[in-house]
C-alpha cells in the first residue's frame, strides 16, 4: 500500500490533473472489468444464477435479496433486519445526507473535472456516462459476488474476507493477476483523485486566497506538490489504523456531514459569506469526529442515524451564528459573481435589480431535472438488479419508472439555458 501510495503520488504531483483523469479513465475500466470477471467464475461455480438464487435464501433466515428494508409480518408492515442498519439510520441516509454531507454541491473532485471539460454539454455527457457505469452497472457484480460468498462461506466470521477468498480459490493465474491489478488500479484511482484535489484545495483556496495572494505560478505548483506530499501522509496514516471497512465508512461520513447545506445555498442565497462556510466545513468536521471518537458520544447516540441529526443541527447553528455576526460579502464582488455565474431564484434578486441582468437559470426547470434525471438512474439500476437477480416484477417496474424518468428528461431538456463558458476561458 505504502509503495503503491508513493508511486501514484509521484505521477500526481508531476502530470496533474491531466495525468489523473487520463490514468483513472483505464483504471476505472480495468476495475469494472476485474470485477465482473470475479462476479462471472464465482457464479457459474455454484451453477448459474438461477441455482444461486435458491442457494442464498436458503442461506439466511432474512430475505437478502429484497429491494426495499421493508417485511411483512403479522398483517402490518415492519423494518426488515436484512437492511443490517436501523430505520433512522437508512432515514438519516436518504433524507438528510444528501443535503448536509460535504458532497452535496457536487462534490469537489467531480466539480473539477466537470470545470476542466471544454463545454457545459460534454461535461454533462461525462456525468451520465460516470453514474450510469458507476451506479447501474459496477454496483452489482459487487452484491453478486457477495451473495455467492454467503452460499460458499457461511460460518465466514469476517464477511470483508469473501471477496478475496472466492479470488485465491477459485481465478486462474492469469485471471487472477488481472483481477489483483484492477483491484490495485482501483485504489490508485482514488488515492490520485484525493491527491489531486487535496492539493489543489490547500493550493488555491487557502494558500492562494488567504496566506499570499500574489504568489507566482511557480510558487503555487511547488505549495502544491508538497500539498500532495501531506495529503498523502495523513491519507497514508489513517488507513494504517483503519481496522474495518464499517468504521472507516461510518467516520467519513461524520466528518463530511454538515457543510452539505451551506455549500449548496451560496449558490442560491447573497447572505451566505465565506466566513459561514469556512465555520461550517471547519465545524462539521471536528464536530464529527468528536462525536465519533468520544465514547460518551457513542452512549449518548447509540444509533448513527441520530448521530448525524446531531452533527446536521450542530453545525447548522454554528455556522448560521458565525453568518450572522459577520458581514455579508461586499456588493462588488456580489454583482461581479452574479455577472459570471446568473443564478437563478429569488435569493438573488437584489443583485438582478441591481446589475439589470436577467438570470441564465430556470431554478424551477432544473429542480424538476433534478426529479426526471433520479428516475432515470435508479430506475435504470434496480431495473439491471431486478432482472439479474430474478425478479422480474422489480426489474419490469423500475424500467418504467427509468423510461418515463428518460422521456420526461428529454422533453425538460429542450428548453436549454444559456450555455456558461468554462471557467479560465
Amino acid at each position: 500500500m505504502i509503495g503503491v501510495s508513493l508511486f501514484v503520488l509521484l505521477y500526481s504531483g508531476f502530470s496533474g490533473l491531466w495525468g489523473v483523469v487520463t490514468t483513472d479513465f483505464f483504471q476505472f475500466f480495468l476495475a469494472l472489468l476485474g470485477a465482473i470477471a470475479v462476479a462471472i467464475v464465482a457464479v457459474n461455480h455454484v451453477g448459474g444464477i438461477h441455482e444461486l438464487i435458491p442457494q442464498v435464501r436458503a442461506a439466511s433466515d432474512i430475505d437478502v435479496l429484497s429491494f426495499f428494508p421493508l417485511q411483512f409480518s403479522n398483517g402490518s408492515f415492519g423494518w426488515s433486519d436484512a437492511a443490517v442498519i436501523t430505520a433512522t439510520t437508512f432515514s438519516a441516509y436518504l433524507f438528510v445526507q444528501w443535503w448536509s454531507f460535504r458532497r452535496s454541491d457536487g462534490g469537489g473532485e467531480f466539480i473539477q473535472r466537470l470545470a476542466a471539460a471544454k463545454t457545459e454539454e460534454e461535461a454533462e455527457k461525462s456525468s451520465w456516462f460516470f453514474n450510469i457505469l458507476h451506479y447501474g452497472i459496477r454496483t452489482w457484480p459487487w452484491i453478486i459476488v457477495a451473495l455467492v460468498a454467503m452460499v460458499i462461506y457461511p460460518d465466514l466470521q469476517d464477511k470483508e474476507l469473501g471477496y478475496p477468498k472466492l479470488m485465491l480459490e477459485f481465478l486462474p493465474p492469469v485471471m487472477l493477476g488481472l483481477v489483483v491489478t484492477s483491484l490495485i488500479a482501483a485504489f490508485m484511482s482514488t488515492v490520485s483523485t484525493s491527491i489531486n484535489w487535496g492539493a489543489s484545495y490547500l493550493t488555491n483556496d487557502l494558500y492562494r486566497r488567504f496566506i499570499k495572494p500574489e504568489a507566482t505560478q511557480a510558487e503555487l505548483v511547488m505549495i502544491g506538490r508538497i500539498a500532495s506530499i501531506l495529503v498523502t501522509v495523513l491519507g497514508a496514516i489513517a488507513a494504517l489504523y483503519a481496522t474495518n471497512i464499517t468504521t472507516v465508512f461510518r467516520l467519513v461520513i461524520a466528518i463530511g456531514t454538515g457543510p452539505g447545506l451551506v455549500l449548496i445555498l451560496r449558490w442560491f442565497w447573497w447572505r451566505i459569506n465565506a466566513a459561514a462556510e469556512l465555520a461550517a466545513m471547519v465545524g462539521g468536521f471536528v464536530i464529527g469526529l468528536i462525536a465519533s471518537i468520544n465514547p460518551s458520544f457513542n452512549q449518548m447516540f447509540p444509533d448513527f442515524g441520530y448521530k448525524l441529526l446531531f452533527i446536521s443541527g450542530t453545525t447548522a447553528i454554528l455556522w448560521i451564528t458565525v453568518m450572522y455576526l459577520t458581514p455579508p460579502e461586499s456588493d462588488e464582488t456580489l454583482d461581479r459573481f452574479y455577472t459570471k455565474v446568473q443564478p437563478g431564484g429569488i435569493g438573488w434578486n437584489k443583485q438582478k435589480i441591481r446589475t439589470g441582468i436577467q438570470p441564465a437559470q430556470d431554478l424551477t426547470q432544473d429542480l424538476l431535472k433534478v426529479v426526471a434525471a433520479s428516475l432515470l438512474l435508479f430506475g435504470s439500476m434496480f431495473a439491471i438488479g431486478g432482472f439479474l437477480l430474478l425478479q422480474s416484477l422489480t426489474g419490469w417496474i423500475s424500467l418504467i419508472v427509468a423510461v418515463i424518468g428518460g422521456f420526461w428528461l428529454r422533453q425538460l431538456n429542450k428548453h436549454k439555458p444559456i450555455s456558461m463558458p468554462r471557467p479560465g476561458l
